[in-house]
């Protein structure tokens, strides 16, 4: 199972210096999106994720219908694991 600590954060490409992202991909078609910096749902030591599917933010699961925002590093794997569950 994937989490936090798994994730490799590199400069947003729409947003360079301002914002850090990383992208994950599961087993299961779906992937996330972790981002922090400006511009986000997020203050220092928190961020905001997004559900993925096929490279492109879903919001049709149950997890949520939308980013979620102000998650601790934890809380984001909770999220991580919810979605590897995803079928």
């Amino acid at each position: 199972m994937k989490t936090f600590k798994d994730l490799i954060f590199k400069e947003h490409p729409s947003v360079p210096f301002f914002m850090k992202q990383a992208r994950m991909d599961f087993d299961n078609g779906y992937g996330i999106s972790v981002v922090n910096g400006q511009s986000a749902y997020c203050s220092e030591g928190t961020y905001e994720i997004a559900v993925m599917k096929g490279g492109q933010i879903t919001y049709d699961t149950h997890i949520t219908n939308d980013v979620i925002g102000y998650l601790l590093p934890e809380e984001v794997t909770e999220v991580m694991k919810d979605i590897q569950e995803l079928r």
